[in-house]
């Protein structure tokens, strides 16, 4: 699971990182972003653009704010398969925030992976209407089982999109859908827990 995280980046850091076509202008650093909260979301719909929405998907059935997907069955679930196919996303982070059980106490951990300022969760985002029935666009996070250094504090995590698969994550036509597939495996590289 992954709910909360953090990007201690301004706006012009995130577009000298992903070099958008179009951007927004006024996100400032956050060390604790939750869900429901706006946030920056990288988005390639025909053009790259980093543009701000709500994260969490609430469809009309849901009694909850679904801020997480299941990597292992993100590609058939009804909610998420859509998205999945035509709405991928990049959710830039500086880190990730998980509770770990000592002594029957939930003790908070920052996450983050060294020698990276910013980096990439792969992320699904689609439309929904609220109670007053007006359009809104929103943002959920793909989880993964977790390996390594992470397992001792979670069994999920959130997925990371290595920065030289970004663009293929972003192509929503992409011809090669396994090559898609294939991103959906659990993080393997180092962390450093805080």
């Amino acid at each position: 699971m992954c709910g909360r995280y953090s990007l201690d980046r301004d706006i012009e850091d995130l577009i000298k990182r992903y070099k958008p076509s179009k951007s927004i202008k006024d996100f400032t650093s956050n060390d604790e972003i939750f869900p429901t909260d706006s946030a920056p979301i990288v988005l390639n719909n025909g053009e790259k653009l980093i543009a701000r929405m709500s994260w969490g998907f609430k469809p009309s059935y849901a009694k909850q704010t679904l801020i997480n997907a299941r990597a292992e069955t993100v590609n058939i679930k009804p909610t998420f398969k859509n998205s999945f196919y035509n709405r991928r996303c990049l959710i830039p982070i500086s880190s990730f925030y998980e509770w770990q059980t000592i002594d029957g106490k939930k003790i908070r951990k920052r996450i983050s992976i060294p020698g990276q300022d910013i980096v990439s969760l792969g992320g699904l985002y689609d439309a929904f209407k609220d109670k007053e029935g007006k359009q809104y666009v929103a943002f959920t996070i793909i989880t993964t089982q977790a390996l390594g250094d992470m397992k001792e504090i979670h069994h999920r995590m959130p997925l990371i999109i290595g920065r030289e698969m970004e663009d293929v994550w972003l192509d929503n036509s992409y011809g090669d859908i396994s090559e898609i597939e294939g991103l959906l495996r659990p993080y393997g590289g180092e962390v450093e827990i805080i």
